[in-house]
């Protein structure tokens, strides 16, 4: 079945842009047109009366899918997401005059899809596009549980039953947004199939799935103030550079920076709900490993696999360029919808710079005046929009959820200042900048302390304080105080030495040593090192900055520099791989016989 398919297969009415009068999609009638020219995956056909743009089109004899992206008179340009090898001037293209929608429902959770949310044959072993397989594209039949009433009042946001999708995700079944009315029918306990009606809203037939336009927004009830931290597990990320829970944060670096380990590591032990991980034109090799990879992983909230709370869109650099573009919004939706059921989910886009690659290619197509390094004019204001769909949200339903962003950036050749990776700094909250040198002296993950930010780091330090730890800004900014005075001393030291130094400011470059060997590293590989609990990470960073004072305490007091050297710290960087993830305790003996070392020293 086409993707017109699924239009037809929403027998009643559906919910569609916020906004619309009526809250649903009304029964497709279908229109014809001719193609008039081919450019690659451009086309532009004539006599579709009464499309829109952004509406879905079906081109040649194979009814490719394809969206409307310019009217110019009687003549529509099209984007198709397939290989548009064998089309010809004269095929036949239709329409429904719909938006270009994606089915939501049951059967997301654990499954891997294209960048149309179809499902991929045989992922992760092999990335082809499976056959649109229509009402059930996302599984068979469903468990469903009612909990609502007949005859009671609802509207959109409100829980008609659920299904059952994984141990982790129990998925709510809500009324679409823009339907309200009495509740006149509800199914009974059983098995149905994704299309299956399972509720009468007034006069609206409610499915178990429903379409959803990727480029709207879904619509909620209130936009609420930022608050809590997203705790990732990575020390260099939760201490120095923290990401607000429904924030955005870019990761950008160049090749062999460890982008897509970190990643990784953020998906696995970030404490969100839902994973909406999005491989957007990475190499499909790169791409089935990782997906190899994620099936494997452990989730260490419930010890099941964490594709139990993950919903994969793969979308490698030998698929169709142009769903390469889509597939961030339908990332981004697919996490709009379970934020919905009151859900805290964490989009990460790997990699932002594919995706607008395929923008600047659709332009260049299209005639639109190019700009920046060929980039379309569109760049900056699509790149908002799309970080703009984050947020802490009062859903429809009045529960509070969470959508995060977490988007990776690959400027060629390292190149931070091309439009891509500069336009992203602009526009998100936190920026983790990755560090070629790092990365070559192996030190992972490769953040550098010195070119990234978090904005929200103050609004994070009032959360901790009013949660147990008043110290943690002041802990955070003594560090980075410590981390920027060494860079600038580190210079001095190159020319003339440090044993020339004075003792206090060797004794900074020793503390910062300690910091890169402690706590900014952090091992990816180690089942105990690879996640690092806060009250561990508080513990080591108190250890290092306990272990500055008490050295600055000493050289005040007439003590060498060269004696402090000469102290065996090692026990601290070994704390973080031989204590346990949450020990803070173990860390505090440590740094109590560590201190008392140094004690000795006291004349």
């Amino acid at each position: 079945m086409a993707l017109k398919g699924w239009a037809r297969a929403q027998a009643g009415p559906q919910a569609t842009a916020p906004g619309a009068a009526s809250g649903r999609i009304e029964s497709p009638v279908t229109v014809e047109g001719t193609i008039v020219r081919v450019n690659g995956p451009m086309v532009e056909i004539e006599g579709l009366a009464g499309v829109s743009l952004a509406d879905l089109v079906e081109v040649g004899p194979g009814r490719l899918p394809g969206e409307v992206t310019g009217i110019r008179g009687a003549i529509m340009t099209a984007q198709v997401y397939e290989y548009t090898g064998g089309l010809r001037v004269g095929d036949q293209a239709t329409s429904d005059r719909q938006p270009l929608s994606v089915r939501l429902g049951p059967g997301l959770i654990g499954g891997v899809f294209d960048g149309l949310l179809r499902p991929l044959a045989r992922a992760p072993d092999f990335l082809s596009p499976g056959a649109f397989a229509g009402t059930a594209a996302h599984g068979s039949e469903a468990e469903f549980r009612p909990s609502g009433r007949v005859g009671s009042l609802v509207s959109g946001g409100a829980v008609l039953g659920r299904v059952r999708e994984s141990l982790a995700i129990d998925q709510a079944i809500q009324v679409p947004p823009g339907i309200a009315g009495e509740l006149r029918h509800l199914a009974l306990a059983g098995r149905y199939a994704p299309d299956a009606v399972i509720a009468q809203v007034a006069d609206v037939d409610v499915r178990l799935s429903s379409l959803w336009p990727v480029r709207r927004p879904r619509p909620f009830a209130e936009r609420l103030d930022l608050e809590a931290p997203l705790a990732t597990g990575q020390r260099v990320l939760d201490l120095f550079f923290p990401l607000t829970r429904g924030s955005t944060a870019a990761v950008p670096g160049g090749f062999g920076t460890g982008k897509t380990i970190l990643l990784e590591q953020i998906a696995k032990w970030c404490d969100a709900d839902v994973i909406v991980y999005v491989g957007c034109g990475e190499r499909g090799n790169e791409m089935s490993d990782a997906l190899s990879e994620l099936r494997e992983l452990v989730d260490p909230r419930t010890g099941r696999p964490l594709l139990e709370r993950t919903v994969i869109i793969a979308n490698t650099s030998n698929m169709p360029v142009m769903a390469r573009e889509l597939s961030i919004y339908t990332g981004i939706t697919v996490a709009e919808f379970y934020r919905d059921m009151g859900f805290d989910a964490v989009v990460i886009a790997d990699s932002t710079s594919r995706w607008a690659e395929a923008l600047r290619e659709s332009a260049s197509r299209t005639g639109a005046l190019p700009v920046e390094e060929g980039y379309p004019a569109e760049l900056p204001s699509q790149l908002a929009a799309f970080y703009e769909r984050a947020g802490r949200l009062r859903t429809l339903g009045g529960g509070d959820a969470t959508v995060s962003i977490i988007a990776s950036v690959s400027p060629p050749g390292g190149d931070k200042t091309e439009p891509v990776t500069s336009h992203t700094r602009r526009f998100v909250r936190t920026y983790w900048s990755l560090d070629r040198d790092l990365a070559a002296a192996r030190h992972y993950p490769s953040v550098s302390w010195r070119d990234s930010f978090a904005r929200d780091a103050s609004r994070l330090g009032v959360w901790h304080a009013a949660n147990g730890d008043p110290n943690w800004l002041g802990r955070r900014g003594q560090a980075m105080a410590i981390l920027a005075q060494a860079d600038r001393l580190q210079s001095v030291a190159e020319l003339i030495g440090a044993a020339s130094l004075p003792d206090p400011e060797r004794v900074v470059l020793l503390t910062a040593r300690l910091l890169h060997e402690a706590v900014l590293q952090q091992s990816a590989v180690s089942n105990n090192d690879a996640y690092c609990a806060p009250a561990k990470q508080a513990a080591l960073l108190d250890l290092v900055l306990a272990v500055h004072a008490r050295c600055l305490d000493l050289v005040g007091q007439g003590v060498h520099a060269s004696e402090l050297e000469e102290v065996d710290l090692s026990g601290a960087a070994r704390a973080r791989d031989e204590v346990g993830r949450d020990d803070a305790a173990a860390v505090g003996t440590i740094r109590d016989s560590i201190l008392g070392r140094l004690a000795g020293l006291a004349p």
